[in-house]
């Protein structure tokens, strides 16, 4: 199955790519901005990452919250049930991080190259039935 890495900004995003994904019968990487972690927040990323899930169950993703490389926002996105998380602070670090996550289930991603910023797309702003096909990656 082919797969497509979508970095979201906001539940629009979310729901555009979820849309999308389920149309067009393909895995996507939804990822957070850089960083997010400390200004989203990871209950308010998974908030809208379960809200728009339940409004397109057809659709098959991964989540990523990218916590930079701080390891205080990494462990409360795994407190908040976060199951994959972007983490880029130093490599013993990371192994202590991955460690804990894969005690709840979750893991780290190094990097996902290639990712489509919805920020800089019309396709949040289409109306629901209107051809969403995403670009070839």
């Amino acid at each position: 199955m082919p797969e497509r890495a979508i970095i979201v900004h906001d539940i629009a995003h979310v729901r555009a790519a979820l849309a999308a994904a389920a149309e067009a019968g393909i895995h996507v990487t939804l990822i957070s901005p850089p960083g997010a972690a400390a200004y989203m927040g990871a209950a308010m990323f998974g908030e809208m990452i379960d809200q728009a899930a339940a409004e397109y169950p057809n659709a098959i993703f991964t989540a990523v919250l990218d916590c930079s490389d701080d390891p205080g926002m990494a462990l409360n996105a795994l407190r908040h049930g976060i199951k994959a998380i972007h983490f880029a602070g130093p490599e013993k670090v990371k192994m202590k991080i991955a460690d804990i996550a894969a005690q709840s289930g979750a893991t780290i991603k190094s990097s996902i190259p290639g990712a489509l910023d919805l920020a800089e797309s019309d396709l949040a702003e289409r109306p629901p039935g209107v051809s969403s096909a995403m670009p070839a990656p």
